[in-house]
């Protein structure tokens, strides 16, 4: 925002800020209340690592039908947004299962990155997950560009009918400039502070290749990624990361319906990072802009544009429980 910016800018930027803070502050005093889980295990073997252990929490239901919700940078599935994703799958009548990203659970399993959508094909896979016939897969910010990566796989599970990602970003190099910027210290502090703890965690239990007391002066996202996530992981750097598991040119690629829901003011995944990828008609891609909300916050009177009822994420799982799988574009 500059300083020419109009008066109706200002105060759309700032309820940017507020609806991405809001829910955090009502989290932290009443989170939200959900349906009893059990918890959910898979194995990956890693070809650098070796066995890998993922983690998340199944809430089960008389349904056929199973809602994966994936968090996002720094998350957990214990966010917000996570567990009004799941209150909302609940309420539809199916069964959930909220997952953790790699050692996201600080179990010092390992670290993950933008482009772990093979993590969800294990997952999806697993016999515990079998008696599904159907399945709609859900992202918040990070986790929504994974799902929307997963999408666009050969390995994709065929039961998967649909997919949302929430405020993703698409262009990795876009993405890390935005962050990085100087306005958005907070937030990114915020999501360094909490993805250091799960290198620390790895570290304790099996060591990392740099030491924690130098992962902890990091202060950019890109120097994350240079330094931890790209030499980890095989990428030359951060650029040839980003490059590589960008899901900005892999959308038309998408298998299946695909609901990508953007905030015009969302302050940590700018609608200009967005919006070059977003010019073009993409089949499968139904891209909703939200004039009001932040970054995974929207008020609670937000409508996406299908008449659904309910609050911002009763109204997204209706939107994938009624995409019909047979009505794709074929890629």
């Amino acid at each position: 925002m500059t300083a020419s910016s109009s008066p109706v800018d200002r105060v759309s930027s700032f309820l940017g800020h507020f609806y991405t803070i809001a829910p955090v502050a009502r989290h932290i005093v009443r989170p939200r209340p959900v349906s009893p889980s059990s918890a959910f295990r898979v194995v990956v073997h890693d070809p650098d690592v070796g066995r890998v252990r993922l983690s998340g929490r199944l809430h089960h239901a008389p349904s056929d039908t199973l809602l994966v919700v994936v968090h996002g940078l720094g998350g957990d599935v214990g966010s917000h947004y996570v567990l009004d994703a799941a209150a909302a799958g609940d309420a539809a009548g199916v069964a959930v299962l909220r997952v953790h990203l790699r050692g996201a659970d600080r179990t010092g399993e390992d670290i993950y990155h933008a482009g772990v959508s093979h993590d969800v094909h294990f997952m999806l896979a697993s016999p515990h997950l079998q008696r599904y016939s159907r399945i709609v897969l859900m992202g918040y910010s990070l986790g929504g560009h994974i799902v929307l990566r997963a999408a666009t796989e050969r390995d994709l599970d065929p039961r998967v009918a649909a997919v949302a990602a929430i405020c993703p970003p698409l262009d990795l190099v876009r993405g890390a400039e935005a962050i990085d910027e100087p306005a958005r210290y907070v937030y990114r502090r915020h999501v360094l502070e909490s993805i250091k703890e799960v290198y620390a965690a790895v570290a304790r239990r099996r060591g990392m290749h740099l030491p924690v007391s130098e992962v902890r002066r990091i202060g950019t996202l890109r120097e994350w990624d240079e330094r931890v996530v790209a030499p980890r992981f095989g990428f030359r750097g951060a650029d040839h990361y980003y490059t590589e598991m960008r899901v900005s040119t892999r959308l038309r690629l998408l298998s299946v319906p695909s609901l990508l829901i953007a905030a015009r003011h969302d302050p940590m995944v700018p609608a200009h990072t967005l919006a070059p990828v977003l010019e073009a008609d993409v089949p499968n891609l139904h891209v909703r802009w939200m004039d009001r909300g932040g970054h995974v916050g929207f008020p609670s009177n937000i409508d996406i544009g299908d008449a659904a009822p309910g609050q911002f994420e009763p109204q997204v799982v209706s939107w994938l429980l009624s995409q019909d799988k047979r009505s794709v574009t074929a890629p």
